[in-house]
């Protein structure tokens, strides 16, 4: 018995040694690389799963070919969303322009381990009834629809990170930090490439319920701020789950900063995630728009069955590879 405790004992004390020598190497192996090194390696790994890393704002946003594109959006993303530790505010607006359905929606909130906010824009192939907005798979706008898009995340009040880009889902996630939905706020610009689309939507935000002294127009361009949701919000079918997930969230998000304290840089300490537990790194990255894939069939069949319309063919996408160059 005394022989067995003591072998325990052995291997747990060989297996820390192993674990703090193991710690050491990864830390020297980050801190002899440039900022250069670290960049592309970092947008390397992020590639595949659709985002890269901003250092001016130390934030990981969507790329404008990430694979998400493909899949498009339906409301079951939403509604499933709190079963992967996603709770966030969601405001879709619809709106009719061109013979066609388009929605453009918002999302703040807890991605996870991180605080996070998105702008997407899609549309339907065809005009829509209201009751078949929640049944319908919308297409992601193609590339020479991109619209110049621009979003500042605010916490309590105070900013976070600011981003801008000509794109059809602009995003932002601030790596390993907790909040509610709640607390969060999003200052949004989108420039429409016509006056008459920008009226569309701009009647459909009053018919939600915002004001008209809530919305700033220039030109072609709408500002607003979206802070509390005037939709009905899917996460409160599950509240209690809702709930728990958060209390998930919080607990992983300390552990993150444990895990990762020798570090202060987000680069540096996702790329230290990486190297010292690459399953972490894994879970990190997919955000909402990763777990499309598992119902894409489901919401396939859904847009076929109501609209009569084809989904639209798969694209190829290239991954820009140089050190330091965005999409």
């Amino acid at each position: 018995m005394y022989i067995l405790i003591g072998i325990i004992f052995a291997i747990c004390i060989l297996f820390f040694m192993i674990n703090f020598y193991r710690r050491k190497c990864i830390i020297r192996k980050i801190c002899s690389m440039n900022f250069c090194e670290k960049l592309y390696l970092l947008n390397d790994l992020a590639a595949p799963f659709g985002f890269y890393y901003v250092p001016e704002q130390d934030i990981i946003t969507s790329r404008t070919d990430a694979w998400q594109k493909e899949f498009g959006y339906c409301r079951l993303f939403d509604t499933s969303a709190s079963g992967f530790n996603m709770i966030f505010d969601c405001e879709p607006v619809y709106f009719e322009y061109d013979d066609h359905t388009w929605m453009i929606e918002f999302w703040k909130g807890q991605y996870g381990i991180n605080i996070g906010g998105e702008i997407g824009i899609y549309e339907a192939d065809s005009l829509l009834l209201p009751e078949q907005y929640d049944r319908t798979l919308f297409h992601s706008i193609s590339d020479h629809e991109l619209f110049p898009i621009s979003m500042e995340l605010n916490f309590k009040g105070q900013p976070l990170f600011s981003i801008s880009r000509k794109h059809w889902w602009l995003t932002g996630f601030y790596v390993g930090n907790y909040c509610e939905p709640e607390d969060l706020s999003m200052d949004i610009s989108i420039t429409f490439p016509n006056e008459e689309m920008l009226l569309c939507f701009v009647e459909s935000l009053e018919r939600l319920g915002y004001e008209p002294c809530e919305l700033c127009v220039c030109g072609r361009t709408v500002s607003f701020l979206f802070s509390t949701a005037h939709t009905w919000q899917p996460r409160l079918i599950s509240f209690w789950r809702a709930r728990f997930s958060q209390w998930q969230n919080r607990i992983f998000s300390k552990l993150y900063r444990l895990i990762t304290i020798p570090f202060t840089c987000t680069m540096d300490r996702i790329l230290y995630l990486y190297f010292f537990l690459p399953v972490a790194f894994r879970h990190l990255l997919c955000f909402k728009r990763n777990r499309k894939q598992k119902f894409h069939k489901e919401n396939k069949k859904l847009s076929c069955k109501n609209c009569n319309h084809n989904s639209r063919k798969k694209c190829n996408f290239n991954h820009d590879r140089k050190c330091g160059k965005r999409p």
